[in-house]
């Protein structure tokens, strides 16, 4: 059994857009998150091409010892909080796979992404069978909720119902903006449709830990998308020819920040 939920992250801004602004804002939050022996290492970012679809595969590896929960580290041996993200960016779709060498075929997380050009409103986006389907909760996140982000995560500047960009005039969001938006000609939409399963086959911890894994995803797709958006000014000027040239140099960046400084980045929710 797995756990399927689609969590739908509607933004101010168009499919084309965000291709730029999701990489420049991966590339930030990964720094942030990295330091001390802990983090994201980069082990591949190249081209590929396969059974007719192209895009740009990345291999990452997450070093997290500190990230995960007390009732997860009491059963895991040393070393092997160490988890493998391969991803295949096939922009506008894109698919995210992440193991574990420890628990094998035991454990997975598949992140499966459309971005479409609309307020969340399609149904079954992914295609999946309809048994399979009437099983997934369909998850919205507000990024201009602020009680959608927990307090230890909540900061002024990349709050979205604050924040006002001062190159595309876009923001402050307020309560009611995804209903304006619907109704402006002048401002684009999108909204990323994420459709997360997840398995954890363990003896009497699965169920906890599938809900507790499917919580810090939608701790990090709100956290991650009210900074995408506060950080438009940074990025909406960019072209994927700078993305690439940043990739690169925040690849090096993190292999010195690994082996230096300390731990940072988001916490174990029960920490």
């Amino acid at each position: 059994m797995v756990l399927i939920k689609e969590y739908r992250v509607v933004l101010p801004c168009s499919v084309e857009e965000y291709q730029v602004g999701q990489l420049f804002s991966v590339a930030e939050a990964s720094k942030n998150e990295t330091g001390g022996g802990e983090g994201i290492e980069v082990l591949k970012n190249e081209p590929y091409e396969k059974d007719g679809e192209k895009g740009q595969y990345t291999h990452k590896i997450y070093h997290l010892a500190s990230k995960v929960p007390l009732f997860v580290k009491v059963f895991a041996p040393e070393g092997s909080l160490v988890f493998h993200e391969k991803a295949w960016n096939a922009y506008p779709y894109c698919r995210t796979i992440v193991t574990n060498d420890y628990m094998k075929d035991s454990f997975f997380i598949k992140i499966e992404t459309w971005h479409k050009p609309d307020l969340g409103t399609q149904e079954n986006v992914h295609q999946l069978d309809s048994y399979t389907w009437k099983s997934v909760a369909v998850v919205p996140i507000d990024i201009a909720d602020r009680s959608q982000a927990s307090a230890s995560d909540y900061k002024p500047d990349e709050d979205p119902a604050i924040f006002k960009s001062e190159k595309t005039g876009r923001g402050p969001l307020g309560p009611n903006w995804k209903k304006e938006l619907a109704n402006k000609t002048d401002c684009p939409k999108m909204c990323a449709y994420k459709l997360v399963t997840v398995k954890f086959k363990w003896w009497g911890l699965q169920t906890k830990v599938e809900n507790f894994i499917h919580e810090q995803e939608k701790r990090i797709f709100t956290n991650f998308h009210r900074q995408l958006f506060c950080w438009i000014d940074k990025w909406v000027d960019l072209t994927m020819d700078d993305i690439r040239r940043m990739e690169a140099e925040t690849k090096k960046e993190l292999e010195e920040m690994l082996k230096k400084g300390s731990v940072q980045g988001t916490k174990a929710a029960d920490e």
